[in-house]
Order: C-alpha cells, then sequence, then structure tokens
C-alpha cells in the first residue's frame, strides 16, 4: 500500500499551504501524489483535492443539526468519519487505483497527504482521530505525522516551552513515525531577535538557559517551567525541522526527512527489485519487496546535500534582505535567459521555414 503523511498543527500553522507545496513539488518530480482534506472548514482548498471529508458531512450541517459551536461540530465530524471509516478506506482505494491506471503502472503507487483540521485536541488528547490512522496504518498505508508549529513560537521563551510540551503530547498520542516542524521560517524576523541561536531550539539542547530566561520574566512560574523543560529533556523525542514553503532547498530537505523516517528513500529500483534474490520476481509492488542493501546503506549515511542549522538561520534571520535581494537578481537574470532562449529559437524555426521556402520556390521553376 502507498506511503504517507498526515499534517497536523494549530490554526494558521500553514497546514493547507505545505500540503499545497507538497502537492507541487512531488508533481514537478514525477511522483504521484493524492491531497486528502479532512478539514471539514476548509472548502474549497488551495489544491486540488481528490478526496474531502466535506462529501461525507459538511461542518455546517453538523453546526446546524445539533447546535454545536465550531469546535465542536469539528469534533462531530471526526468522530462521524470515524464511525464511516468504510467510506475514507473506499474512497482512498479508489484514487489510489485511478492513479494507476493513469500511466499503465500498477505498481506505482501515489504518495498520500492527509490535510487535518487544526484543532489541536484531535491529536494530543482526542481518540477519533488516533483510531483512524490506527486503522490506515493496519490496512497497510505507511503514515508519518508532520507536525507543523508555528516558527513565530521561538521568539517568546514561554510559547516555544508550551510548544515542547504540545509536540511531546502529540507524539506521544499518535505513535507514527513523528517530524516536527518549524514554519514559517522566512517570517520569523519580523517577530523580534531570538535569545539563542537557532540551532538551540530545532535541537532542543540544554533547556535549563530557558528555564532561566523565564525565571526572569516570569519568577513566579520559575518551579513549572523547570518541571516541564526536564519533563521533555527526560523524554528525549522533540527535535525540529524547518520549512519555508516558498523554498525549493527548504521544501526538498523536508520532503527527504519525510521519506527517510517511513523507508520510502529504500523502495527498490526495478534493476534492483529484479537483481534482489526473494523479491517475487513481479509479483510485488516495488513497496513490498525486500531491499536490504539499500535499507542498510540508506540508514547509515547523511541525507545528501542536508542544510545546516547555521545557514539556513544566515538566510532566514540574520541576512535575510540581503539574500532576498541576491535571490530576486537570480530570477531576474534566470527570467532574461529564458526570454532570450525563446527568442532564439523562434528566430530558428523563422529561419528554417524560409530556407524550406526558398528550396521549394526553386525546386517550382
Amino acid at each position: 500500500m502507498p506511503f504517507g503523511e498526515i499534517v497536523i498543527g494549530s490554526p494558521g500553522s500553514g497546514k493547507s499551504t505545505y500540503a499545497y507545496g507538497k502537492y507541487q513539488l512531488l508533481s514537478a518530480l514525477n511522483r504521484k501524489c493524492i491531497v486528502v482534506n479532512l478539514d471539514p472548514a476548509n472548502d474549497p482548498t488551495p489544491y486540488p483535492s481528490a478526496i474531502s471529508l466535506s462529501e461525507l458531512i459538511t461542518l455546517k450541517d453538523a453546526m446546524e443539526e445539533f447546535g454545536l459551536g465550531p469546535n465542536g461540530g469539528m469534533l462531530y465530524c471526526v468522530e462521524y468519519l470515524e464511525a464511516n471509516y468504510d467510506w475514507l478506506e473506499g474512497r482512498l482505494k479508489e484514487e489510489i487505483e485511478k492513479e494507476r491506471e493513469k500511466d499503465g503502472k500498477s505498481d506505482d503507487e501515489p504518495w498520500l497527504v492527509f490535510d487535518l483540521p487544526g484543532q489541536v485536541e484531535l491529536s494530543t488528547n482526542h481518540d477519533s482521530l488516533k483510531h483512524i490512522v490506527d486503522k490506515l496504518v493496519k490496512s497497510g498505508f505507511r503514515l508519518a505525522a508532520v507536525h507543523l508549529c508555528d516558527a513565530h513560537y521561538i521568539t517568546d521563551a514561554s510559547k516555544y516551552v508550551s510548544v515542547l510540551l504540545l509536540s511531546l503530547r502529540t507524539m506521544l498520542h499518535l505513535g507514527l513515525p513523528h517530524i516536527n516542524v518549524l514554519s514559517k521560517l522566512d517570517l520569523v524576523s519580523k517577530y523580534g531577535e531570538l535569545d539563542f541561536n537557532l540551532d538551540f531550539y530545532t535541537e532542543v539542547q540544554d533547556l535549563s538557559y530557558i528555564a532561566d530566561v523565564l525565571k526572569e520574566s516570569h519568577p513566579r512560574f520559575g518551579a513549572l517551567t523547570m518541571a516541564i523543560c526536564d519533563l521533555v529533556e527526560d523524554f528525549g523525542l522533540v527535535g525540529f525541522e524547518t520549512l519555508a514553503v516558498e523554498d525549493k532547498q527548504s521544501m526538498l530537505h523536508l520532503m527527504r526527512v519525510v521519506d527517510r523516517a517511513l523507508g520510502y528513500a529504500f523502495v527498490a529500483s526495478d534493476k534492483a527489485l529484479a537483481d534482489e534474490p526473494g523479491s517475487g520476481q513481479g509479483s510485488k509492488s516495488r513497496s513490498d519487496a525486500p531491499n536490504t542493501n539499500a535499507l542498510f546503506s540508506s540508514a547509515l549515511s547523511a541525507i545528501p546535500n542536508a542544510p545546516q542549522v547555521r545557514d539556513i538561520q544566515e538566510r532566514w534571520i540574520d541576512n535575510k534582505e540581503l539574500y532576498d535581494q541576491w535571490e530576486e537578481g537570480e530570477w531576474r537574470r534566470e527570467g532574461v535567459a529564458v526570454a532570450e532562449a525563446k527568442a532564439r529559437e523562434k528566430a530558428a524555426e523563422a529561419e528554417a521555414k524560409r530556407k524550406a521556402g526558398g528550396a521549394g520556390g526553386i525546386r517550382k521553376r
């Protein structure tokens, strides 16, 4: 069955924008992609959604029929989806089969992107989403959780601590391969200076420094802050990737991180599959076949061309304006080069037509 990711995060963290960016990126890389909109309030979507929860139930209908508010209506819609899981599984199989038949490659499986509602209780303490995910995994879907957190939280120590606790709770509740992401990194410089370098926040280093900062600003809650920091450090699970959706390198790096978390990077090529003993000799799809050599070589190697956190900080925080100006100049030069290439191509076509017309005239005489 296909690989995929569920995109979760608080409202305004950029889930739909990321889902659209992922769809565009995979399409450009010739990787099939199906976006599933499970947010009943997100209609219409900015991306082409093959499946939408609004086909089954809408937030407006739930609110009007049961007299619920927006949050209560959202929870009811997800509970209704859990009760009608067969509908979701049937629609997924239908769309997957359509994608397989488009180019005649029945073993080429699409990537799934599930865009979830922004209510954090769905991914922290409400059981319906967890039950839906568990059923999908049992059905053979290989899923990872991509948890988006607005990067502006790192500009405030107290907000950063709350994000750490939220991320930890989400990881423990869903129990999936999990990637926490600081999204909208290109906007973080608008919210003020950071107390520490960016790698302090992404690698979740010694949190006693954060506790010291909060003791100075909020001495009343010093003991509570220290207890939360100790809890996060004891688990040792939380870390963050960074994301600027409009930056191609940032999206490519996060794509590789998610692929690696799921094992997608270990899928055998056609040649490797043919040479691999016990591969089934075509009776299985590539994602079902063993590929031991690729698994261990990929698992022990670094992600190629992975950006360094210091470079990311310099690009998006320390010298953002200078990089923006340089990038704008590069785009302008690239545009001029493309226009000149098109002009030369048109001139060559016109010259070829002229010569062909001249040669034809001579033959008539």
